[in-house]
């Protein structure tokens, strides 16, 4: 399939109805008397069968909808990807992102979805099993939010950064450690009364660009279908997700697929992030 036959914007609907079925199966796991179970991958990261059954169908979706593009999901197997380096375009998928949080049982996990086009995500979707609710972006060409099966999409924006109401950091209750304290007691030095907010997977991606929330720091280990769809998602709304040194994410550089530390901000014309980021260098947080 080449560049120009695939319409980003007509992905939108199809891509729905494949998540909805994944969702399902997910939930139908989730449900189950066995939800709890699980081995851990050499990583020690948990996979359970709903991980599994999304990554089926998810991939047999994708590759109906657009033969000849290739999926790299987290549960790929090796052999399936190991030309992966030479691919210009393809699809980064997690099937299931937050399953410790499956595991806990507290609702907060996504299906993440994107468009990789020479390495930058063209196309995020973040679908939240439990709420049926649809996170889309395309960048440069829009942003909505689906809060149902048959609801139209609602646009979505990020938020201007304003010293009149608290900064909302948006953290993993997961992921603490001593950058990230470091980072945030920069920014109440810096005078910002800060509102930290915790939350499971790639739902704080959501929240930035949905205008409930301010900036998310990440800098425990995560890997590049984590953070992907969420960038897409966010650049569309207005924000950016940028590296320590203050570039935009990019995919399939590298032979690891371990994302850098970020910063994911949904006002990134506002001058507080160079002062963040050049305190990030200063203090050595950034190693």
């Amino acid at each position: 399939m080449s560049h120009t036959d695939l319409s980003l914007p007509g992905l939108v609907a199809p891509l729905l109805a494949v998540c909805r079925e994944a969702a399902a199966a997910i939930v139908e796991h989730y449900d189950s008397p066995g939800a709890d179970a699980f081995h851990a991958k050499a990583d020690d990261s948990p996979l359970t069968r709903a991980d599994l059954a999304s990554h089926a169908i998810l991939s047999r979706g994708l590759q109906a909808l657009a033969p000849g593009v290739p999926v790299l999901s987290e549960e790929s197997r090796p052999e399936d990807v190991a030309g992966r380096r030479d691919w210009q375009r393809f699809w980064l998928v997690d099937p299931l992102d937050g399953t410790k949080e499956f595991l806990a049982r507290t609702g907060e996990f996504t299906i993440n979805i994107a468009l990789i086009e020479e390495h930058r995500p063209v196309f995020g979707l973040l679908y939240v099993p439990l709420r049926s609710h649809a996170f889309v972006g395309i960048p440069g060409e829009l942003a909505l939010q689906f809060t149902g099966p048959d609801c139209p999409g609602l646009p979505l924006a990020t938020r201007p950064l304003s010293a009149q109401h608290p900064l909302v950091v948006l953290a993993s209750r997961r992921h603490r450690g001593e950058r990230l304290t470091s980072c945030l007691a920069g920014l109440a030095s810096a005078g910002w009364e800060i509102e930290r907010r915790n939350s499971g997977s790639a739902l704080k991606f959501c929240d930035l660009a949905a205008g409930d929330g301010d900036f998310y720091p990440r800098f425990a280990p995560c890997s590049e279908w984590d953070t992907a769809a969420g960038q897409a998602l966010l650049e569309a709304a207005g924000g950016a997700l940028l590296d320590l040194a203050g570039q935009p994410l990019r995919y399939n550089c590298r032979d690891s697929l371990l994302s850098p530390p970020f910063l994911a901000i949904a006002d990134p014309g506002h001058a507080l992030w160079a002062d963040v980021l050049a305190e990030i260098a200063a203090s050595g947080t950034a190693r």
